[in-house]
This record gives structure tokens, C-alpha cells and sequence, in this order.
């Protein structure tokens, strides 16, 4: 596991144009890059910015049960039924999948195309399927800078007091699960900053792929 400190460099890695025939390396060997931490550390905001900042990423877009928060983005998640993910579960359909604090959250079995890299916004026991099933795959674990700032944020969102509580406590049990399973840690104290080194990470794990 790497325990990253934050680079404060004007520009720092953005990820370089890449031409199409090299896109992500050698194609046949994508790489796998899971972004997981506990609810409000902004793990959905800091993908959807690596993913306007690499075009060599592709997200694999979650499936969830549970509601959809008032303004928030209609592509944040697919947003479907309990009997829509339990028939999906039945066929196979989920690379993982969870119930966490009685709603399910599932990744599709991704489908990226040719020469691209994933990213996954995943829970913690998601990521531990995953690196179960791919030992290779990237897990960066993300962190609020303290449990205050945590509930700060959920409240920020708009979840209820009940489930800033419930939250905060699941945060508690999974965080020595997270740091275990991790390749990176990185505290998300500033989301430029934490972009710019997540990016970084992201560079330092392609420049070791064999590139045919």
C-alpha cells in the first residue's frame, strides 16, 4: 500500500494526449482503477473530474435502489427498482454488488472500449469483490479529512440527521477494511489537489504496463 501526501504543483498531472493507437497502453491489457472511500468524501465528484481530465478513463456507471437526492445528477447512478437489481443479480449481470444500509449498489459487468481503462465508484465491500476477482486492479482509497468534515458534507448533500449518523458509523468499520485492501491513500482535503495526485497515481501504475 502507498500513502500518498498531496503534490501542490500548478498543472500536475493531467494526463497527456495520447495517441489513439496507444491509447491506455497495450489494449489488451486494460487496467482497472477503483475509487471507494465512505459516504460524503466526494468520491463521485472527484470521478466524474478524472474523467473529464483523462479521456483514457471510462466509467462503469453503478446501479443503485436507493432514492435519488434532490438535485442531484440523473447520470449519477442508474437509478432502479429492487426487483430490477435482484432479476440483474440472478442473470449475472454485476462485476459486485451490495446492500449497504438496506439498499443495493451494483457495478455492471463492464464493457469498455477497446483501449480504454476503467474507473469504478464503488463501496468498500464492493472493492473487496472486485480485488478478489481482479488482484491487479487499482483500489485508491479515499478519506474525509476527519469525521466532522464527513458529516459536514453528508448534511451538505441533503441526507437526514438519521443517516449522516448511520453513515458516519459504517465509515468507522470500513475504514481499516479500506486502508487494508488499498494500493493508494489519499485524503480528500482539497479536490484539486486530490485530482492532480489521483491523476498522478493513475500515470505512475500505466508507465509500469508494457507498452507493445
Amino acid at each position: 500500500m502507498e500513502a500518498s501526501a498531496h503534490q501542490d504543483v500548478a498543472g500536475a498531472h493531467r494526463a497527456p494526449a495520447v495517441p489513439e493507437d496507444q491509447l491506455g497502453g497495450d489494449p489488451s491489457s486494460p487496467l482497472i482503477f477503483i475509487v471507494s472511500g465512505p459516504g460524503g468524501v466526494g468520491k463521485g465528484t472527484i470521478v466524474k473530474v478524472l474523467v473529464e481530465r483523462d479521456p483514457v478513463l471510462w466509467l462503469s456507471r453503478s446501479w443503485t435502489t436507493r432514492d435519488q437526492r434532490p438535485g442531484e445528477a440523473d447520470d449519477s447512478y442508474v437509478f432502479t427498482s429492487r426487483d430490477a437489481f435482484e432479476h440483474r443479480i440472478e442473470r449475472g449481470g454485476f462485476l459486485e454488488w451490495t446492500d449497504f444500509l438496506g439498499n443495493y449498489y451494483g457495478t455492471p459487468t463492464p464493457d469498455p472500449l477497446p483501449g480504454r481503462d476503467t474507473v469504478l465508484e464503488i463501496e468498500v465491500d464492493g472493492a473487496r469483490q472486485v480485488k478478489a476477482l481482479h488482484p491487479d486492479a487499482v483500489l485508491i482509497f479515499v478519506l474525509p479529512p476527519s469525521r466532522d468534515e464527513q458529516a459536514r458534507r453528508l448534511r451538505g448533500r441533503g441526507d437526514p440527521e438519521q443517516k449522516v449518523d448511520q453513515r458516519v458509523r459504517k465509515a468507522e468499520e470500513e475504514e481499516p477494511i479500506g486502508r487494508a485492501l488499498a494500493d493508494h491513500i489519499v485524503v480528500n482535503d482539497d479536490l484539486g489537489r486530490t485530482v492532480d495526485e489521483m491523476l498522478g497515481i493513475i500515470e505512475s501504475h500505466r508507465s509500469r504496463r508494457i507498452v507493445r
